[in-house]
C-alpha cells in the first residue's frame, strides 16, 4: 500500500514537472539553443580542444579556458544532448588492419542528384567520408575496406554500371600525412 502510494506521488511530480517544461519560456529556450551552439565562441574553444584530445578531463579544459569546471561540463553536456557534439576516436587506416583506402569522384548521372547519390551511399560501412563538391566531380567519397578484394566488391556494387553515376575516379591512398578535422571558425566580414 505504502509503496504504491510514494510511486502515485512521484508520478504526479513527474507530470507537473513536464507541465512545467512544456510552458517554458521562449527566452529561456533561445539562450538553451545558444549554449549548446557551436555559434557560441566558448563552445568552439572547447570543441577544438577536444579534438585534439578527446579524452580531456573537464578541469583540464576549463584551466586553458579560464572558465569554471562545472560550466565546461554543462557545456559538454547541453553540446551533446543537442547532437552537436560526439567525440569518436580516428585511426589511421593504414595503421591498423584495414589495407584499402581510397577517395573515389563520383561524376552523377543527369537523370540523377548528387542528394540521391548520397542517400544511397551513405549507409555503407565502408564510406567514411561523402562530400557534395563543385568542381569536377559531385561527390567525394572516401572508402575504407579491409582487403583490395572487399574494395572492388563495394566499386563493383555500387558504383559502376549504376544508372545514377555517370563515372568514377578512383585515387588510392599511397601515403597518409595528417587525418584530423578541426572546427573552423567562421568567416569574417
Amino acid at each position: 500500500m505504502v509503496k504504491s502510494i510514494v510511486q502515485e506521488q512521484a508520478g504526479k511530480g513527474r507530470n507537473r514537472v513536464a507541465s512545467r517544461r512544456r510552458q517554458a519560456d521562449p527566452a529561456e529556450n533561445a539562450a538553451d539553443l545558444m549554449l549548446s551552439s557551436l555559434e557560441d565562441d566558448l563552445n568552439r574553444q572547447i570543441v577544438r580542444l577536444l579534438q585534439v584530445d578527446g579524452r580531456m578531463p573537464f578541469k583540464a579544459v576549463a584551466k586553458q579556458l579560464r572558465v569554471s569546471e562545472g560550466t565546461v561540463r554543462n557545456r559538454y553536456m547541453r553540446m551533446r544532448k543537442a547532437n552537436v557534439l560526439s567525440v569518436v576516436a580516428t585511426a589511421d587506416p593504414t595503421s591498423i588492419s584495414y589495407r584499402a583506402d581510397a577517395m573515389i569522384g563520383i561524376k552523377i548521372a543527369s537523370t540523377a542528384t548528387p542528394a540521391e547519390v548520397a542517400g544511397r551511399l551513405k549507409n555503407h560501412p565502408e564510406v567514411v567520408y561523402l562530400l557534395w563538391v563543385s568542381g569536377r566531380y559531385d561527390l567525394l567519397a572516401e572508402i575504407v575496406v579491409e582487403s583490395e578484394k572487399d574494395f572492388a566488391e563495394f566499386l563493383q556494387a555500387h558504383c559502376y554500371g549504376r544508372s545514377d553515376i555517370a563515372s568514377v575516379e578512383v585515387m588510392t591512398s599511397i601515403v597518409m600525412y595528417k587525418n584530423q578535422f578541426l572546427l573552423k571558425s567562421p568567416v569574417q566580414r
